[in-house]
């Protein structure tokens, strides 16, 4: 599935602050805790806890979120399908790195193990 110039734009218009409450209850109904979700977000992006709620409380978009992110040299390693989408497929970088987010959290909601969803070698 290819994806739109619109479909982009929305994504890079879109804050994290309106999204983050959707991954924290997606992965507590699975019994998973805030502090692993913080842990996944940290590894992908280098944000700790205290940068993650002043962007929060900036509201920044995604696109400001990713573009002032350390992006983790392995996260190319993520792949697969999340929302109808195949990661290593997507062409747009900003796209592509707000589904690498939506990929992980979905793989510590579904009980995957830490050192695989960190891609730990």
């Amino acid at each position: 599935m290819v994806t739109t110039d619109e479909h982009n734009e929305r994504m890079a218009r879109m804050t994290f602050a309106s999204v983050y409450p959707h991954y924290l209850t997606k992965i507590e109904k699975k019994g998973r805790t805030k502090e692993e979700l913080h842990r996944v977000i940290e590894w992908l992006t280098g944000y700790d806890t205290v940068k993650l709620q002043s962007l929060m409380d900036e509201k920044v978009t995604f696109e400001t979120f990713f573009h002032r992110a350390k992006i983790n040299p392995d996260a190319h390693l993520i792949n697969g399908v999340i929302c109808g989408y195949r990661i290593e497929e997507i062409e747009n970088k900003l796209t592509q790195q707000v589904r690498y987010l939506d990929k992980l959290v979905d793989e510590l909601a579904n009980g995957r193990k830490m050192d695989k969803i960190l891609r730990s070698t």
